[in-house]
């Protein structure tokens, strides 16, 4: 799938098969361990595992025959909580939607850039995959890192809003054949001001990329 050098790292990046699900579960180890709240990291079982490396939207990168880093994607189920619907996806086109799934990145190899690298071969994967029309993805404010990444693969904001039992998310989302364009009418709001946002998101503005003025974080909204 790619072959090359990141910073130096020889790497190699391919579709993961169940013969990696044992490095796949010790990458992930590996990662919680390393976590200072480990208790807030959502691990993955080997049922879904299975079923990421079945539907072959789980690729990983190697670096001299070992496996360092790992990025999936997800055909979800079409539930009560479908990230579809929160963007106003059509019903009965909802059997086309992709979500970004988990990223894991061992913490010997951090530093390189894999995570933003992986999802980038990942979004060109799917680009010309004519089973999907969009990709969603949800992350909590403030969690700065997906966010960037998020922005970086060129998902823009749809929705803020209660999900997974009360939690508060940014619903993400990209089509994936027709491209978007803003006009020229920007908004800078901070981050902790969640019913402006709402509003926005609610009369046709997209959250389109982060920045920090100040001790604040602020999201620029455009239409």
């Amino acid at each position: 799938m790619w072959q090359g050098e990141i910073k130096g790292l020889p790497l190699q990046v391919r579709v993961l098969t169940l013969s990696d699900l044992p490095e796949l579960l010790s990458i992930q180890e590996a990662v919680i361990q390393a976590l200072a709240e480990p208790e807030h990291y959502q691990s993955l079982s080997i049922k879904e595992f299975t079923k990421l490396l079945t539907d072959q939207t789980l690729i990983g990168a190697t670096s001299e025959g070992r496996l360092i880093a790992f990025r999936a994607m997800l055909i979800p189920p079409i539930d009560d909580e479908h990230l579809g619907r929160d963007i106003g996806w059509p019903e009965d086109s909802l059997e086309r939607v992709l979500y970004q799934e988990v990223t894991n990145v061992h913490p010997d190899f951090r530093g390189y850039g894999l995570q933003t690298h992986l999802g980038k071969l990942l979004m060109s994967q799917v680009e010309s995959d004519n089973r999907f029309d969009v990709v969603c993805a949800t992350v909590a404010p403030f969690n700065i890192p997906s966010m960037k990444d998020k922005f970086t693969l060129g998902l823009r904001i749809g929705a803020l809003k209660e999900k997974y039992g009360g939690k508060l998310r940014y619903i993400f989302y990209k089509e994936l054949h027709r491209s978007w364009q803003p006009t020229s009418e920007v908004m800078d709001v901070p981050m902790e001001e969640r019913m402006k946002q709402v509003e926005l998101l609610q009369t046709g503005w997209f959250g389109t990329c982060l920045m920090k003025q100040g001790e604040q974080w602020i999201v620029r909204y455009e239409k």
